[in-house]
């Protein structure tokens, strides 16, 4: 298990989250919500491990694949229920975009692997009820599947 702590460090709402190894990071509200806005809102987290997760994911198979890149970003973005409470995630995006020399039909293999088999994150999102949709750029180009 990961123990993660929670402690109150700014205002009503900011909280700095530490884990057993001690790293940290800052959760907030948006102003309007009362907050200071001063760290990332809990459901972005959500998305932050997500691009994390995946990110792993496709580093270790395109190196398993023996594929040279020089730069990976990964951009999530995703809309949440309307009029709800819990207001879950409904609709997520990932954009994949790999520079370097790589064959595009093998980065392709990664991000869908990735996101349909080894993420666990997005396993969580899609048991969740949330739908994932992904594409991957290759050295400014959209790869397609054959």
């Amino acid at each position: 298990m990961a123990l993660m702590s929670a402690e109150r460090t700014l205002g009503d709402y900011g909280m700095k989250i530490t884990d057993e190894k001690g790293h940290t990071m800052l959760i907030d509200i948006p102003v309007d919500q009362g907050g200071n806005g001063a760290g990332f809102r809990p459901m972005q987290t959500v998305l932050a491990a997500l691009s994390g997760c995946t990110s792993a994911d496709v580093i270790s198979i395109l190196k398993k694949q023996r594929q040279e890149f020089s730069g990976l970003k990964v951009l999530v973005d995703g809309e949440r229920e309307k009029a709800k409470e819990p207001s879950l995630w409904e609709k997520v995006h990932i954009r994949f975009e790999l520079s370097g020399s790589v064959e595009p039909i093998k980065a392709y293999r990664a991000a869908e692997l990735s996101v349909t088999k080894y993420c666990s994150v997005a396993e969580t999102l899609r048991r969740a009820g949330a739908a994932i949709t992904w594409n991957i750029w290759v050295n400014g180009e959209e790869v397609k599947a054959n």
